[in-house]
Formats: C-alpha cells, structure tokens, sequence
C-alpha cells in the first residue's frame, strides 16, 4: 500500500528522561509527547496520521463502500416513540443530512403544533464537536437546564432555556458535571468538577436570575465523587458521593430547596447502597451481607439504620440486583444473571412477580424512559445481535409486552440470515467464561472462517450483546463476531468483578486469551483470521495480549487504550487517577506497582514480532490522555520485527473518548475501522 514511493513511517525523537522509582531507575524516552503545547508533538503528531493515510490509501474504495452501505441502512429521518411528561408528549426527531437530533415536545397530543426543546444541530453551528450531557426539565415544564460541551473534553457548560420564549437565560455555571431542579422551578442543584483532576467533588444551589451559587458540600476525599440524582416520585434529590468500593447518600426534599442536605447512612468502607422513595419508604439496594446485593425498606420520616430495615427483596447469590425503579402501583428489577439481563415486575397489591419472556439466547434488555410515577406500564429496551432496537411498553397487569417501534434497517435486512449462540470456554484456572457469538447462517465451522472477538473485562462493566447496524457489513461478509465476557466485567455478577480487578487483574487477560484459544479449537476460527478489538480499559486489554500472546492473533484494534498504566497512575493530576486506585491498585506502595508493571502494556513491550495494529484516539480525549497510545506506537516502533503494519490514527479536531460526536462522522470511522480489519482478514469485497 502507499503507492510507488516507499512509505516510511515517522520516528519520534529520543529524549532521556530518568524517575526513580523504589530505588530503581526507570527511563522513559517518549515522556516528552506529554507536552501538548510542544510544536514538536504536535508535528509529529500529524506525520503518523499521515503515514496512516498512506498506508490505507488503497484501502479507501472499501471505506467508501462500506460508508455507503452503512447509511444506506439507515433511516436518516427518523421519530423516536413520545414519552408523556405531565401535559406534554416528548419526543426526538433526526432529519437527513443533519448530525444531531431534535428534540421536541407537543401539548395532550401528537396532533397538536411541534415546539422544539433543543435541536442540537443549531447548538452545533461553528462547532465539529457537540456533546449533551444532560437535559433535565423543570417540574411546570417551562424551563429546561442542559450541560454542553464543544471540545470532547467532557467539559460541560451549564445553560438553561426558557420554552416558552425560546430565550436562553443569562443563568450559566462551567464544570458542572450534574444538574437536578428543585420543585419551585426556579431552584438548581448542581455539582461541578476540580479544575486540574476533572474529578466531581462540590454540590451547589443556585437561584434563577442571581448571581449567587451557595456551596452545599464539598468532598474532600480524592477517592469519591459526586452526583445527583432526583426520585421518581420527585419528592426527594439524592447526593450520591461513591468510591469503587463504597458509597454515601445525603438527601433534601424537593419542596424545600431551602433546608440543608441530611445523610442517609455514614459511609462504610466497602458498603455500596443506593436510595429511592415511594409513599413514605425508602428503599435501598444494597451489598450489606449481599454481594450481588438485596433491596430493603426504611420510613423515610424514622429509623434509617441497618437494624430496622425490612427486607423487600431477598440476596440471591450470582443474580446482581442492578437496580430498583419504583412506581405508584409497582416496581421493577434490574437483574443480571449468566450474561443476560432481565426484568422483573412486582405488584404492590398483589404480591406477586412477572417478568417479560425472551425467547433468544442473547440479547439485551434494559430500562426505557418511564417517567411518570403513577405509570400503569412499564417502557424497555429489546434488542440483539440479530434484532433491531425495539420499544416496548409491558402492562404489569396483564403480563403482556406491547411493541410500540423497532427501529428500521433500509435495504431488505433479514434476521433470519443471521445466527447467534451463547458459548462458554472454560478458563486456565478452571472458571467458565461466556462468550456470545453471531455468525451469517451458512458459515463453515472449518477453521478458516475470519472472526472479531470484542473485550473489555473493566469496572464492573458488563458488555451487551447490541445490535450494530455498522456490524452487518462484516456479518454480511463472513465475518463472524463474538464478545467475551471476561472477568473484571459484572456479567456472572459481583464476584466475576471481583476476581478481574486489582491484584486479580490478569484474570482478565487470561480469559480473553482462553476465550480466544477456544474459538480456535471449535473451529469457529484460527489465529491467522483472528481480529480483536477493545477500547479504553479495553485497549489496556488489548496491549497486554498483544505481549502475552502475538502469535495468537493477525490483527488487533486498539481504540483510545489506557496502556501507560504505571506513568498514568503515578501522576495524581490527571483525571481519575487516584479514584482509580480502587480498581488498579495504587503504583505508590511497592506490590501494586510490581503487579501492574508486570502487564502494563507500554512498560513491557519487547523486541519481537507482533501482529497488525490499529491505535486509534482523539487529542482531546479527557479519559486516556492522547500521549498514551502516542508513547506506545512509538516506542513498538522501535522494537516490533515484523513487517506488519503499525498505524496510529489519532483525532487532532475536537472528538471525545468516544470519538466523533455526529452520527454520519461516526459511520465515517466505523467505516475506515472495518476497512482495516477486513483488509488484514484478507476480505477484500
């Protein structure tokens, strides 16, 4: 590829660069990419993107293909399903050619005249870039507050709209992270991060038209953040201050903004609970003497303590209780079991339970909007690898599920094309790990076949089994995809994410390598067809067996990787680093620094051969800094001794941890990104 002119790739310069750590030296030539306002950086910056455009100039073609397959799936103009919010109906609505989506509201009915709430596209103007974060309207619906931000940074402005002038209030606060009203409609509660960590540690409350935003709370401890969070009931606003390992609850009435925030419970080091309201109870999901947690009641006028609880919802071990979402009449269960998720619904005046059947062996089901708390049913989320998004609405009552809209594949899409399974490979030490697994029917389980396995494994984050409209192009091409569900994630419930994390961490990465080696043994694939790819903790993931294991992988797809770990989680002033010190271990104190040094990615790169690698990532990403994945391809540089490719493709405009923030921009990169993989897989078409 490049062309008849070689295509050389670019070297950074060396600059010695010496930390003493324990008594041991430790160099690091490439520190000196940290500098952002180094001109030197940012050119060198600039050449790998262009030796990456070199490199995959061939490639374009296929990108543009693929591009035009994907939006030729998509319905560009599109309604989503009205949830009713007191006397409106709200809905959005994207339209041809535009990035961002409206968002509306029409009064009693879907026949009354349109008035838009926010259309982001207009927020967009002179912008690439544009994130919403928040959108919370006032309890008379008059008043809309909103978090915005323009870089990718995950840096968010507060701004308030009046709908029914249109005018955008004077009313503005930088570094707000949450954003709650007060019943008077004129109150805000917010919370706003530190400059330098971006960690969320101050409450404020703020009146409309003044300039005055008085400190409610102040965190102190650099190992917890903060949030807000409002009932359904709308009765309460809750302050949710939480660690990895433990969290505290303070709590005001709506209705009198006035009154000072009271602790739920004293924090507990290792205690995780989480607090609703309805009709004069609380109730807490928590890990007290539950692991994967049980729900209890307290008199939201009485005794809070642990002594006094009743209990609501029994502990059942390896089933996690994810959530609680009460209503007037009933309430709802957030559970995880085996790597699915379900729902079930209990009647108050009945007593007893129901649930939504699922009839495939993978999917994922979740909470959709239901925001009124005198609901007769209920709203949620069905889809699969192989079925569209779809809205239902299930009647508690009745036990019935009503499908109100599944979302559109243009072009003739046909599930009955496609196959998935749930499979499960038993790990070095013994554990069972689940894999789900989508194929096109008719694909040979000879060991020939290409195949992308997904990891992430990460802060008690279990991985759905989503649809992917971008996806059918790899599908539709033979490309079987699988997901592991290793160990860090919460997908076999608290104790899978238990033994995936801190001084268990290489679990994860023994299970994703097991989970590899299986495919390869059921035939499904071999180590020459074998992609994989994982972003952010899951880059990490993809560092660490791309050193374990080269030889076992052709290529592999590293998207904003957090794979510096030791120089990251030594520098206290970097976003969420001491707060991660929970999930990683704190490099500070001698065995947690041995530990993670033995996988850090970047600290143990050797002169060897690896497989094809594609690091992706943005300048602007506030999560894993830019020169992570900037010191890693340029130090492999210098030692890989194989003739495979090693691009880094790194966004220099605004875009996010996530990448780019408008739809048709993110179809762009999914498009280059598969063009990639599939050229290493060696599919062409």
């Amino acid at each position: 590829m490049g062309g008849e002119i070689e295509n050389i790739p670019p070297v950074a310069p060396r600059r010695p660069y010496v930390e003493v750590r324990f008594g041991e030296e430790v160099a690091d030539d490439y520190y000196w990419l940290r500098n952002k306002t180094d001109a030197d950086v940012i050119r060198y910056l600039e050449a790998e993107n262009e030796y990456t455009r070199r490199e995959t100039a061939t490639l374009q073609p296929l990108v543009q293909n693929l591009y035009s397959e994907m939006l030729g799936r998509l319905k560009q103009t599109d309604l989503s399903v009205p949830v009713r919010r007191g006397g409106y109906l709200y809905y959005s609505r994207t339209e041809e050619g535009k990035q961002y989506p409206i968002q509306c509201r029409r009064k009693g009915d879907m026949h009354a005249p349109e008035k838009v709430v926010l259309d982001q596209n207009a927020l967009a103007t002179g912008h690439t870039f544009l994130e919403v974060s928040s959108s919370v309207l006032s309890e008379d619906g008059n008043l809309v507050a909103y978090l915005v931000d323009f870089v990718g940074f995950r840096q968010y402005q507060l701004q308030v709209k009046d709908l029914r002038t249109g005018e955008v209030l004077a009313d503005t606060a930088e570094r707000v992270t949450f954003v709650e009203w007060a019943a008077d409609n004129r109150t805000l509660f917010l919370t706003t991060e530190d400059e330098t960590t971006k960690r969320s540690d101050r409450l404020y409350r703020h009146r409309l038209g003044t300039s005055d935003f008085d400190l409610l709370y102040h965190e102190q401890d650099e190992l917890f953040e903060i949030s807000l969070e409002k009932s359904r009931d709308r009765a309460y606003v809750f302050l949710h201050i939480a660690s990895k390992d433990t969290t505290e609850v303070h709590f005001a009435r709506s209705a009198r903004p006035d009154d000072p925030f009271e602790v739920f419970l004293d924090r507990q080091k290792a205690h995780r609970y989480y607090v609703e309201h309805r009709l004069g109870l609380f109730y807490i999901r928590t890990n007290k003497d539950a692991k994967d947690f049980r729900v209890v009641t307290a008199p939201s006028d009485g005794n809070r303590t642990p002594e006094s609880w009743q209990t609501f919802v029994e502990h059942r071990p390896g089933t996690l209780i994810e959530g609680v979402d009460l209503f007037r009449d009933f309430a709802v269960l957030v559970e995880k079991s085996d790597a699915l998720n379900r729902l079930r619904f209990y009647r108050f005046a009945k007593g007893d339970w129901s649930s939504p059947a699922f009839s495939e062996p993978v999917y994922a089901a979740f909470p959709a909007e239901t925001p009124d708390f005198n609901a007769t049913e209920y709203r949620y989320s069905y889809q699969s690898f192989i079925t569209p998004p779809s809205i239902f609405d299930y009647d508690p009552e009745t036990g019935s599920s009503t499908l109100l809209k599944q979302q559109e594949v243009l072009g003739g899409y046909e599930p009955s094309h496609y196959e998935s399974e749930r499979l499960w490979a038993t790990g070095t030490d013994g554990a069972r790990i689940p894999i789900s697994i989508v194929s096109k029917k008719g694909r040979a389980r000879d060991g020939n076949s290409p195949l992308l396995l997904y990891g992430y494994g990460s802060y008690g984050i279990g991985i759905a089994a989503a649809f992917s409209l971008a996806r059918l192009s790899l599908l539709d091409r033979g490309v079987s995809y699988a997901i592991a569900h290793i160990r860090g994630g919460d997908e076999l419930g608290e104790r899978w994410r238990e033994d995936g994390m801190l001084m268990k961490k290489k679990n994860t990465f023994q299970d994703f390598i097991d989970s590899a080696e299986f495919l390869i043994r059921e035939r499904w694939t071999s180590s020459d067809r074998l992609a994989i790819e994982g972003g952010s903790a899951g880059g990490l993931l993809m560092g660490v067996v791309a050193n374990m294991r080269p030889d076992l992988f052709r290529a592999v797809h590293l998207a904003v990787p957090f794979v510096d770990v030791i120089n990251t989680m030594l520098d206290a002033t970097l976003p969420l680093t001491v707060g991660e010190y929970l999930e990683w271990g704190n490099p500070h104190e001698k065995p947690a620094y041995e530990y993670m040094k033995s996988y850090s990615p970047y600290d143990n790169l050797e002169k060897k051969a690896y497989p094809a690698m594609l690091v992706t990532t943005s300048l602007h990403d506030s999560q894993v800094m830019y020169w992570e994945p900037a010191k890693y391809v340029a130090k492999l540089r210098t030692l890989k001794t194989d003739v495979h490719p090693l691009l880094l493709k790194m966004k220099m405009e605004p875009s996010g941890h996530g990448g780019a923030s408008g739809r048709y921009d993110r179809l762009r990169d999914a498009a280059f990104e598969f063009a990639w993989l599939l050229d290493q897989l060696g599919v062409h078409e």
